[in-house]
């Protein structure tokens, strides 16, 4: 799919995710259900990226999600940044309150003035949480998945004796969020510093992983934050080295929320619906009977022994039961709208040859769709067409991304070609922000800083370029 096939991407998401029973409109301004399937898509998220956080030492914990707005104000740079976003808590209780509360927008305030009582030796690091919680940003065009009034995520927090130790775990979390999305999301990241200008309020250096959607638009899909000082200070948190005297630690924070599932859709699905990654697919196999009344018994019979079979041997299968009576067609239609990887048509034919017909969502040549598999080790069958599909859905997203990168010199070069050909523009910067903030006119950003300078020129002033950036239209 591209964009010049889908001739309105935005109601094209729009229209695919309520399809497909992701999610639901809600009463609340700015928020949306997760429904069942989508939220099961989440868990797999979170099931993983929860297994690569520990592996790395962090703890999960829990802090309030009502914050003293005070707090908040004692970090000039963080509360500017935040400001139009937040929801203040000022009644409760039938009364208004002595002192207002913010909704979390994030937990750097909370988690810190935290951190002071729990840090008071070098014994006490490197000290790693993470926290699995909501948090609230006043949206002003909230989009499901992308921007949301409220919406979930993980954000980790670490404080550590030396810089060097935090850019290492800041860096760490970068590749790791990386290597998630690739290997499980199939879509593939550039993971580089972002600007000034793009950076997180009270951080340092802020890094982001940045994917190429099928639109051609970039979508930002986590960030990790070198705070060094910064909260440290504002919070008070000061601790005995091993030398006896007092200093105050280096923190990171690092997180990725629910736009990954956005980001899952958009650089994946088709004009039919959804195309779902088998290693993050709720149901990575659907199995469809099929046959007249005479020979429904002997076929769901084998139907369910399928089932079991191939959830015995670890795979996510789905017995579709019709008990709306559907026609095959729209069974068909409707699973590959969910975007699940394979099909099993299992009929009186294939009873009779031991078979089953496997059929590839992804596939888009009607010949090769379909391929007869021996009933006898279909199990190994199946989880190696689930593994070859991960490799190609992964391929066509590298190919895709490859294929919209533009190498230019010229602001004219970008602007003329972004409304034609939208995609990743890399060119020459000075590092000005100046030069940066013209990229507004034609409502494009830099994405990414990248470290090996191909262009001797900034795109904007014509003077010596110190980096190469990627410029995009962005979610």
């Amino acid at each position: 799919m591209s964009s010049q096939e889908i001739k309105d991407f935005s109601k094209w998401y729009q229209d695919t995710i309520f399809e497909a029973e992701v999610v639901d409109q809600s009463p609340t301004r700015g928020c949306f259900v997760i429904r069942p399937y989508g939220f099961a898509i989440w868990e797999l998220i979170q099931k993983e990226l929860d297994r690569r956080i520990k592996g790395h030492g962090a703890q999960n914990a829990y802090f309030p999600l009502l914050i003293p707005e005070e707090f908040l104000k004692r970090e000039a740079k963080h509360v500017e940044g935040f400001s139009p976003e937040l929801a203040v808590v000022t009644h409760a209780g039938g009364k208004e309150l002595d002192k207002p509360y913010v909704i979390r927008p994030t937990s750097e305030t909370i988690i810190y003035s935290t951190f002071a009582r729990w840090i008071n030796s070098w014994r006490d690091l490197p000290l790693k949480i993470n926290q699995w919680a909501n948090v609230v940003r006043w949206e002003m065009r909230p989009r499901a998945f992308l921007r949301t009034a409220e919406f979930l995520w993980q954000e980790g927090h670490a404080a550590y004796a030396t810089r060097e130790e935090a850019v290492e775990d800041a860096m760490t979390m970068l590749n790791e969020y990386k290597t998630f999305v690739e290997d499980f999301l199939a879509i593939p990241i550039v993971a580089k510093e972002k600007t000034a200008t793009e950076r997180f309020a009270g951080a340092d250096h802020t890094f982001g992983v940045e994917g190429l959607m099928r639109d051609g638009k970039a979508l930002q899909m986590g960030t990790t934050h070198l705070l060094s000082h910064s909260f440290p200070e504002t919070f008070g948190i000061k601790y005995q080295d091993e030398s006896g005297k007092m200093v105050v630690p280096w923190c990171t924070s690092w997180g990725v929320s629910t736009r990954l599932m956005g980001g899952l859709f958009m650089a994946h699905g088709d004009a039919t619906g959804l195309i779902l990654p088998p290693k993050i697919a709720p149901i990575q196999v659907v199995i469809i009977p099929i046959g007249r009344t005479d020979d429904q018994e002997a076929v769901l019979k084998k139907a369910n022994e399928l089932h079991e079979l191939l959830t015995n041997a670890g795979i996510r299968s789905h017995l579709e039961t019709n008990k709306a009576g559907k026609r095959p067609g729209a069974l068909f239609f409707h699973w590959e709208q969910r975007g699940v990887p394979l099909r099993i048509e299992l009929g009186p034919r294939d009873l009779a040859n031991n078979s089953a017909m496997i059929v590839d969502r992804l596939e888009q040549d009607k010949n090769k769709r379909k391929t007869s598999v021996e009933l006898d080790g279909i199990a190994s069958a199946v989880q190696e067409h689930l593994k070859d599909f991960q490799t190609r859905l992964f391929q066509r997203a590298v190919d895709f991304r490859d294929s919209h990168w533009y190498k230019v010199t010229t602001f004219k070069e970008i602007a003329d070609g972004i409304e034609k050909n939208v995609g990743f523009y890399q060119s020459g910067w000075c590092e000005n922000a100046e030069c940066e903030a013209k990229l507004k006119e034609i409502k494009a950003s830099i994405r990414s800083v990248l470290d090996k300078p191909e262009h001797e020129t900034c795109f904007c002033c014509g003077k010596k370029s110190t980096t190469d950036v990627l410029i995009a239209k962005a979610y």
